[in-house]
């Protein structure tokens, strides 16, 4: 059963979010039938290339002053540190869209979902910036991929049309900000849920394929 999860790297709610549903998905006792697939949305088109404070991209993207900002940010690390995951409030933003072409050519080879995976965790944990091509490419080859087709992929436009029609399909189905995650292309859930939530979501949706009632 694929589980297709649309998601953008800064987004401190798909972070959470693909946390608490691979939690869900680990519990059951047919874990290994789900398969994972991330797909690309851009919360901040217009993000600036050159990486910026989240305290900035906040206000740009929210509106409010820096105290408005830190408090939010203070909020998500409090909720992300209770669900045992590091939170870095001094890590880096910038535009998104290269890093999904290269997930795109990671997806190719099977890695899309572990490759963005590992690449959002360590953003979060403060550990790098993905947005430094050199640092991506490296990062890539710890993952499995050639690095040396990473630094092709960011030196052109590949897979760009690929990111462009994954947010248009997301929209198509009713998407209006990620996490958006879809079930077997029967369930839809908008926003990350609890391990509970994705949990029983998981039931609905394995039990329409089965046939069994929910």
């Amino acid at each position: 059963m694929v589980v297709e999860e649309w998601a953008d790297l800064g987004c401190p709610w798909c972070y959470i979010g693909k946390h608490r549903l691979r939690e869900a998905i680990s519990r059951r006792p047919d874990a290994d039938r789900f398969v994972v697939k991330i797909r690309s949305f851009e919360l901040l088109p217009d993000a600036p290339r050159e990486p910026e404070t989240v305290e900035s991209a906040f206000i740009r993207s929210h509106g409010g002053d820096t105290a408005v900002a830190e408090r939010a940010e203070r909020r998500m690390q409090v909720l992300a540190q209770r669900e045992g995951l590091p939170f870095d409030v001094d890590r880096l933003n910038a535009n998104t869209f290269d890093l999904h072409r290269v997930t795109h050519y990671a997806e190719e080879s099977g890695l899309g979902s572990a490759f963005f995976s590992q690449v959002q965790d360590r953003l979060f944990a403060g550990e790098f910036n993905p947005f430094e091509p050199g640092a991506l490419a490296d990062e890539a080859e710890s993952a499995g991929l050639s690095g040396e087709r990473v630094r092709e992929v960011l030196a052109g436009d590949e897979y760009a049309d690929a990111v462009r029609a994954d947010v248009a399909e997301a929209r198509a189905l009713g998407a209006r900000g990620v996490p958006f995650t879809v079930l077997d292309r029967r369930l839809a859930l908008a926003g990350a849920q609890s391990v509970a939530g994705y949990a029983r979501a998981l039931d609905e949706a394995a039990s329409a394929v089965s046939g069994a009632p929910a």
